[in-house]
């Protein structure tokens, strides 16, 4: 199937579920997206071992296996999706709880991968199978990124307090990228690739991808801005910030850096107090839709992969006890580290208790966390983890995505102020 041809069919069908979903369940679009295209794969397996002339799950494994997924995401899409959602945040109020967004995507995710790798270490022989150690911290490291970025336009429809929609957004952001590089090194330990590494090894490689990302992503928003700067067509505005997120992305990883991180903070420098004077009202207004709807197609598009990847899932009596173990306690993994990585900010005590609750549910897991479970090398190892990581995904963004709304309406029926 040549490229045109396989971009045509992923439209067509997204195209088709979105309709579907406007006329039957009226969800969201992309969690509308997601649920009917779990409810065809699920279709085309049940139907698969019936008609045994034809191999029904032929053609869509070979869409999947055109797509790639995790080299489509994390080598592609990731730019675009990642600087989309970092030009919508209020930077004014980012600076304010940087601290607080900081201690979240940093402490916060070493934390859940740590937790979550000793929790898992200690269930997992309870249910029959005992997974190394390592291999538990790569666990952690592939569900540790959470994808909250999916609910900010809700949370922005509720009215919610704009310092809090900063927190959700950075989080979720800078997250990805940190969750990314802990990846890249525990995959390494546990495969055996990095042996003898030292841990300050590890820890200045750390460094240099996410501070390196920063200050390349910084560097590349300020000269595209400068760029930018005295002219008023807006088609080279597009143009322009394309090249910033794709060349940004590429950048970085060609210097050993991180490419999410880097790419974030160039969408940032388009939110500071400078970009409004390089954009009059008209030129920032078509921009920003133009960013939104490639967020939104982009997303679709995920979405709907995210529900045809079951078919690479291959569900043993062990996954399904384990999956249905590892959903509550990543909800409680996810609440422990928010709550050990804020401890050092300045939260007033009647904030942290709403706070808590609602970064806690509102830590859903994405496409990062798919894409990564599916680089897993072939083995025993990937076909025991990788089911676990699909459904806990598919729990976070069906059901805590679906509640969330009353979640939020619940902690914050009426409050203008955002947490301190």
């Amino acid at each position: 199937m040549d490229t045109i041809s396989l971009l045509a069919l992923l439209l067509t069908l997204s195209a088709g579920f979105s309709i579907l979903n406007h006329h039957t369940f009226r969800l969201p679009v992309t969690i509308g997206v997601l649920v009917f295209s779990l409810l065809a794969s699920l279709l085309v397996m049940v139907l698969n071992p019936l008609i045994p002339a034809y191999d029904l799950q032929a053609l869509p494994r070979s869409v999947l296996g055109a797509i790639n997924l995790p080299t489509a995401l994390l080598n592609g899409a990731l730019s675009l999706l990642l600087f989309a959602g970092a030009t919508q945040v209020d930077v004014g109020h980012l600076r304010a709880k940087l601290a607080t967004v900081t201690a979240l995507s940093v402490l916060g995710t070493v934390l859940a991968v740590a937790f979550l790798a000793i929790v898992a270490w200690y269930v997992f022989p309870l249910l029959g199978h005992a997974i190394p150690f390592t291999w538990c911290i790569v666990l952690g490291a592939i569900l540790a990124p959470t994808d909250p970025v999916s609910v900010v336009g809700m949370l922005k429809r509720l009215g919610l307090p704009a310092p809090l929609q900063a927190v959700f957004a950075g989080e979720s952001l800078f997250n990805d990228g940190v969750g990314v590089v802990i990846f890249g090194v525990t995959i390494g330990l546990a495969t055996g690739d990095s042996q003898g590494v030292t841990a300050s090894e590890i820890a200045l490689s750390f460094c240099r991808e996410a501070i390196g990302g920063g200050l390349l992503g910084a560097l590349t928003g300020c000269i595209a801005l400068r760029v930018l700067k005295g002219q008023r067509d807006p088609h080279i505005d597009l143009l322009t910030s394309l090249a910033l997120a794709t060349g940004t992305f590429s950048i970085a990883n060609q210097l050993g850096m991180s490419g999410a991180i880097a790419v974030v903070v160039a969408g940032l420098c388009f939110g500071t107090s400078y970009s409004h004077s390089v954009f009059d009202e008209a030129s920032r207004k078509e921009l920003d839709g133009a960013w939104k709807l490639i967020d939104e197609v982009l997303n679709v598009l995920l979405f709907m992969l995210i529900g045809f990847e079951i078919l690479e899932v291959t569900p043993h009596l062990f996954t399904v006890l384990a999956t249905l173990a590892v959903i509550p306690l990543s909800v409680v993994v996810r609440a422990l580290s928010v709550l050990f990585s804020t401890l050092p900010v300045h939260l007033r005590q009647r904030e942290r208790g709403r706070v808590l609750g609602i970064l806690t549910w509102g830590g859903l897991r994405g496409g990062i966390s798919v894409s990564l479970a599916l680089g897993l090398p072939p083995g025993d190892l990937r076909d025991l983890l990788l089911p676990v990581c699909y459904g806990v995904v598919v729990f976070t963004i069906i059901v805590q995505g679906l509640t969330m709304e009353r979640v939020a309406r619940k902690l914050y029926p009426s409050s203008t102020h955002g947490p301190q």
